[in-house]
């Protein structure tokens, strides 16, 4: 069975920058067809929960108090990326717009809720070290990707 890295929010664990969570409905569904392995970056490399919500600007992330958390950004993919290795995940489920595991588009910096282009620092790792890259609004393709591997 293959094994899915998962952001935890999207498993269910409230570990969102609010103290929520970004529960699917497809992790049933997911759950019969991969092993699934949860991660939280932003805790994993040293955030509370909850934190004041962070968006990349330029090379940095920063809260929207102004505080750097690129060290925490960055300690959290690195981790991410051991647990997927260590695990033997090839493929990962990540959330959305997110400075952390954001796949495609996220948030623009400028705290106004507005999207460009890009990736958050883990799936940038991620990807970097050849893991292929989803997040919850591409479930369908992730099903037929793992479909025909």
């Amino acid at each position: 069975m293959k094994k899915l890295l998962i952001s935890a929010c999207l498993y269910g664990k409230k570990c969102r920058y609010d103290g929520g969570d970004n529960l699917i409905a497809e992790l049933d569904l997911l759950r019969d067809k991969c092993t699934l392995i949860p991660v939280c970056p932003e805790v994993s490399g040293g955030l509370e929960t909850p934190r004041n919500p962070s968006e990349i600007v330029g090379d940095r992330v920063v809260m929207n108090d102004g505080t750097d958390v690129t060290a925490e950004y960055t300690k959290g993919a690195e981790i991410a990326l051991g647990t997927a290795i260590e695990n033997g995940c090839e493929v990962a489920l990540m959330k959305a717009k997110s400075p952390s595991c954001g796949c495609g588009r996220i948030y623009d910096g400028t705290f106004s809720r507005t999207l460009t282009d890009g990736d958050g620092i883990t799936v940038r790792l991620l990807k970097e070290n050849g893991i292929k890259v989803f997040n919850e609004t591409q479930i369908k393709e992730l099903l037929e990707y793992i479909s025909e591997e």
